[in-house]
């Protein structure tokens, strides 16, 4: 369990931090950002919880912002020492079925949407495009030949699941899609 007694240390002060098996890198280490970006997105779906939201998806969305400390805690416990911190295909699988459940309520697209709507689906779309900055985080360091097999893979797959519940689940917030913002190509283009 962690117990934190005191919350400076000093020891960033420099530009540096631990990950969690104790190196030390920049904090603008792509794998500090990528756990940070991470962060980002557990606190916009803080902000989303905050707003009011009935069941299911209250108790969806609390399950998720847990998943991403998970999620986390892999990105910042590299290689062999988080082997016990790793995600697994579990959590993956349970974002399907979550996607399965709310896209059955949806009709089909039969345009792009623009975010916005209701001010949930708004947060929706904003928490949508912090996951996939994150995911684009982390698949820029599985292909960097330093970090590529200390990146569990099951992180990109599950961030690229939540992005897709994300946008289902924005849909839904917008009046099971009838609130959509319909992108209308070129409306412009004349003008």
């Amino acid at each position: 369990m962690v117990r934190l007694d005191r919350i400076y240390t000093r020891g960033g002060d420099e530009g540096l931090t631990s990950l969690g098996d104790g190196e030390r890198v920049p904090k603008h280490h792509p794998r500090v950002a990528a756990y940070g970006t991470v962060d980002e997105l557990s606190s916009v779906l803080g902000l989303l919880i905050a707003t009011g939201l009935d069941e299911p998806h209250f108790s969806d969305l609390r399950s998720i912002q847990n998943d991403l400390f998970d999620v986390g805690a892999d990105l910042c416990v590299p290689g062999e020492a988080g082997d016990r911190l790793r995600l697994t295909p579990a959590y993956v699988k349970r974002l399907e079925d979550l996607i399965d459940r709310e896209n059955a309520k949806l009709e089909p697209l039969k345009s792009f949407i623009l975010p916005g709507g209701t001010p949930q689906s708004a947060w929706l779309h904003l928490a949508r495009c912090i996951c996939r900055r994150a995911e684009r985080q982390v698949s820029e360091m599985a292909a960097d030949p330093a970090e590529r097999e200390r990146v569990n893979l099951e992180v990109l797959r599950y961030l690229n699941r939540l992005s897709d519940l994300l946008f289902v689940l924005a849909r839904v917030h917008n009046r099971l899609g009838r609130q959509d913002i319909l992108w209308k190509p070129g409306t412009h283009a004349g003008a």
